[in-house]
């Protein structure tokens, strides 16, 4: 007898899907027949558990939105500045991994599809907040209007983009390993911080 998943649980993994799928295209050309289909239900089955593509596209890349942020979560019992750098590598590996998805994320935000564009934001306030409290000032870590918190908000753009064109390069053309990347994001956090 086939076991039969409960809401929760068929969510999930329809959700999970998405992700997998996420990975080689954008959010906006997931389809919804074929997550149905990769699922074993009907695409009318899918809308009992997300009453609109847009809730299941919005289920998927909160998602990837809240894997970002659990995988580039470092040791707690870790120094701040070891923190910082265990995020970072945590956060090169996550893009060079998952670049094509990773990249739909970035464009989907880029693109102003709402629900892109909020997840986003949510997902880079978090990790701004995290640094600022690395970098020993968490009393801005909640204040987006702080010349602090603009500065790392935007260092991360740049680290982002470093991280994004770098790892589209072939291994052989890459002007420095990982290490290198992680160390010259530092270095220029800590110029940025001293304008």
């Amino acid at each position: 007898m086939e076991h039969r998943l409960t809401a929760d649980d068929r969510k999930k993994q329809l959700v999970k899907i998405g992700l997998m799928m996420l990975r080689s295209k954008p959010i906006h050309e997931l389809s919804i027949d074929e997550i149905a289909s990769a699922a074993g239900i009907s695409r009318g089955l899918l809308f009992h558990y997300f009453p609109s593509k847009r809730d299941y596209y919005v289920a998927v890349i909160s998602a990837a939105g809240r894997r970002l942020l659990r995988v580039t979560k470092p040791d707690a019992a870790l120094a701040p500045e070891q923190q910082l750098r265990e995020m970072l590598t945590q956060f090169v590996a996550f893009i060079e991994r998952r670049r094509t998805a990773y990249i739909s994320f970035v464009r989907g935000a880029a693109g102003g599809d709402d629900f892109a564009v909020e997840v986003y934001d949510e997902t880079r306030a978090g990790l701004t907040k995290r640094i600022l409290t690395y970098l020993g000032t968490p009393e801005v870590a909640d204040d987006p209007t702080s010349a602090e918190y603009l500065r790392i908000h935007a260092w991360l753009s740049y680290t982002e983009d470093l991280a994004i064109e770098w790892s589209g390069l072939a291994a052989k053309d890459r002007p420095y390993g990982a290490g290198r990347l992680i160390d010259h994001a530092i270095e220029a956090l800590h110029v940025l911080r001293k304008l």
